[in-house]
C-alpha cells in the first residue's frame, strides 16, 4: 500500500479530525507482544467466523484454535460481545486501509470520479463477506451509524466534491451510502439471487446519476 498524496491527506485529515478511523475508535495502546497477541487471536476469531459463521465463534473455540488458555481471550476482549465488536473492527480497517492507502482505482493514485465508482464494489464485497456481523451490527439503529459510517460518508463527500458533482453533497454522501446498507444488499443477493455484478452496475448508475452524467 502507498501513501495518499499529501494534499489528499490533509483534505481528509481535516474533515476526520474528530472521527476515528475504525468502527470502534482508538483502542488503548498495548506492549508489542500483547499487541501481537491480540492480532492472533483476532486472526483465529476471522478464520473460525468465515468457516463457521459469527454466530458460532465462541470465547472457547478462539482459545482452543489459537493454542491459550481461555482466560487469555477473556483479558483481551471482555466478553463474547466485546470479542465481535472487536473483530468488526478488525475488518473495518482492512476496508478502510483499501480505499484510503491502496492501490488505484480504489487507492488515492485515481481520479475522484473513478475512485468513488470503485468505492461501492468494494464495500459491497468485503461487507457481504462479513455480513454476518455487519448485519449483527446494522440491526441496532443506534450503533448502525458509528465512526465507521462516519468515514465512509466523510470519503465519499471528500470524492464527490473533488469531483464537481453538484447539489447538497453531505446529503448526497449518505444516499449513496443508503445503496451500500448491509442488511439490504444481503436481501437482494441472497434472498433475491442478485448477482453481485448486478449490484455494482446499479451503484455505477446510481453515482452517474448524482454526479451529474459525469
Amino acid at each position: 500500500m502507498t501513501e495518499p498524496p499529501p494534499a489528499i491527506r490533509a483534505a481528509f485529515d481535516a474533515v476526520t479530525a474528530d472521527i476515528a478511523l475504525t468502527a470502534i475508535g482508538e483502542q488503548p495502546r498495548l506492549r508489542a507482544d500483547a499487541a501481537r497477541n491480540r492480532r492472533r487471536l483476532l486472526e483465529v476469531a476471522a478464520e473460525l467466523s468465515a468457516e463457521h459463521g459469527a454466530a458460532n465463534v465462541t470465547m472457547e473455540a478462539v482459545a482452543a484454535a489459537a493454542g491459550v488458555g481461555k482466560g487469555t481471550v477473556f483479558r483481551r476482549f471482555g466478553d463474547r460481545a466485546g470479542l465481535m465488536v472487536a473483530l468488526l473492527d478488525h475488518h473495518e480497517q482492512q476496508i478502510q486501509a483499501a480505499f484510503l492507502m491502496g492501490p488505484p482505482p480504489l487507492g488515492p493514485d485515481a481520479p475522484p470520479l473513478d475512485r468513488l465508482r470503485a468505492f461501492g464494489p468494494a464495500v459491497i464485497r468485503h461487507e457481504h463477506t462479513f455480513r454476518d456481523l455487519y448485519t449483527a451490527v446494522a440491526a441496532h439503529p443506534r450503533r448502525r451509524f458509528n465512526p465507521s459510517y462516519h468515514v465512509k460518508h466523510t470519503h465519499i463527500a471528500l470524492l464527490l466534491r473533488e469531483s464537481g458533482a453538484p447539489g447538497d453533497i453531505e446529503l448526497v454522501a449518505h444516499t449513496l451510502l443508503g445503496y451500500l446498507n448491509t442488511t439490504l444488499d444481503d436481501y437482494l443477493i441472497s434472498g433475491r439471487g442478485m448477482p453481485l455484478e448486478r449490484l455494482n452496475s446499479g451503484w455505477h448508475d446510481l453515482v452517474t446519476c448524482l454526479t451529474g452524467g459525469k
